[in-house]
């Protein structure tokens, strides 16, 4: 039964998803979302008659010829006879390589820089001002000409360590620096399964440790939560990590093989060509450089009071720098991070340059170029540098998201 005191029913009316507001951005997103697909199929359409037109069709087909050409830095197996698509898959894996190596050690640096720029010793910070200055304000292309040329110039060629002292003039006797890039040596189990079932092995363990770790380090926080005391997890973590690591080595038999000279060149180990290098290292400080300024931002960000009420407790400034101010910066560091693991993986494509042989120089260049299958090469690179940055944004978001402070 309808009472005086009943709201009145309200009825639709298609004004409402203009004026309303609970209505009008879902409105205005659908009316986005149809014109981008109208545009997109326009164009789409517009390629198919052209291509037509030429009496040409889009085709995946070459992916299956064989590529017909060498790549001297390679992760996994590759002949001049394997398809194209194999080559692609080479120079994906290069790719991916080169983006770990530099994000990995531009963290590092501009971690270490942006703390001692902060430093009270004024050598100290004006030394890190000068590396930041100088390496942000030069293109990353320069730092590539320069590191790749300095390889090749200064360090020795493999025919140097000729003669009877040839591996005394090692380092170590176990590592040689050439200008033809760094011999190291290549850790095998003489004992295990064979290939690549080893170290899917080895990658296992040490995701299971890294798991380990994580409930350890909960435990302690739960403990401390409930007593106030904190119990020591450092051995019982060191031990998570090393303990299976060290099991699997005694019992797979793990040995290295030393790269000896053989011939013109040094045969055996692990080959760290100088391409890889360049671009590795020209990528990892001029971004370093960057992620230097990010972590100076996020430290100045924090209150000083913060700091003075750490060492009104007695804590030295290393701990308070580690346990108080970084842990609260990175709430202002993670997101710009982002933005330089992104720029690392897409600045990668400039290997070319040098000769490294990443996805732009296998699938963009050479495969395009024997091919004459542009777009597809072309669509397909796009493709995959998108989904790589999409991935990469999404892993650190989701850590972003965890040290997000949380409101009750």
């Amino acid at each position: 039964m309808t009472t005086l005191t009943d709201p009145p029913k309200s009825t639709f009316r298609v004004s409402q998803l203009i004026y309303d507001t609970r209505y009008r951005s879902l409105t205005f997103q659908v009316i986005a979302f149809i014109l981008l697909s109208v545009a997109i199929g326009y164009l789409a359409k517009n390629l198919g008659a052209n291509l037509r037109d030429q009496g040409l069709s889009i085709s995946f087909g070459f992916l299956g010829v064989p590529a017909g050409y060498d790549i001297n830095q390679r992760l996994i197996e590759y002949t001049s006879q394997s398809t194209n698509l194999r080559a692609a898959f080479v120079g994906i894996l290069n790719t991916l390589l080169v983006a770990f190596l530099a994000c990995a050690t531009a963290t590092v640096f501009g971690v270490v820089a942006g703390v001692l720029r902060l430093s009270n010793n004024w050598l100290v910070s004006k030394l890190m001002a000068f590396y930041v200055e100088i390496f942000r304000n030069i293109p990353v292309l320069i730092w590539i000409i320069i590191i790749f040329t300095i390889m090749t110039a200064v360090m020795p060629s493999p025919r140097e360590f000729r003669g009877d002292d040839a591996t005394a003039s090692m380092f170590l006797g176990i590592s040689a620096f050439t200008n033809r890039g760094i011999y190291i040596p290549m850790p095998y189990f003489e004992n295990g399964f064979g290939g690549s079932v080893d170290w899917l092995i080895v990658i296992a363990s040490l995701i299971g440790s890294f798991f380990a770790t994580r409930f350890m380090s909960k435990r302690a926080s739960a403990i401390q939560e409930a007593t106030g005391v904190r119990p020591a997890t450092l051995a019982s973590n060191l031990a998570i990590w090393f303990v299976p690591l060290i099991v699997l080595s005694l019992v797979m038999g793990l040995t290295f093989e030393i790269p000896a000279l053989k011939g013109f060149n040094f045969g055996g180990g692990i080959k760290v060509g100088g391409p890889l290098i360049a671009i590795w290292f020209a990528l990892s400080i001029y971004t370093g450089a960057f992620i230097a300024e990010n972590v100076r931002a996020g430290i100045l960000a924090v209150s000083k009071g913060q700091t003075e009420a750490a060492s009104a407790l007695g804590l030295r400034p290393r701990r308070v720098m580690s346990l108080v101010i970084l842990p609260q910066a990175l709430r202002v560091i993670i997101p710009p991070l982002i933005s330089n693991y992104l720029n690392i993986t897409k600045n990668s494509s400039l290997a070319i340059l040098v000769g490294y042989a990443d996805v732009t120089a296998t699938l963009g260049g050479i495969t395009l170029n024997q091919t004459g299958r542009a777009i597809e090469c072309v669509l397909l690179l796009m493709l995959f540098y998108l989904v790589v940055s999409l991935l990469i944004s999404a892993v650190i978001n989701v850590y972003n998201n965890a040290i997000k402070l949380k409101e009750r």
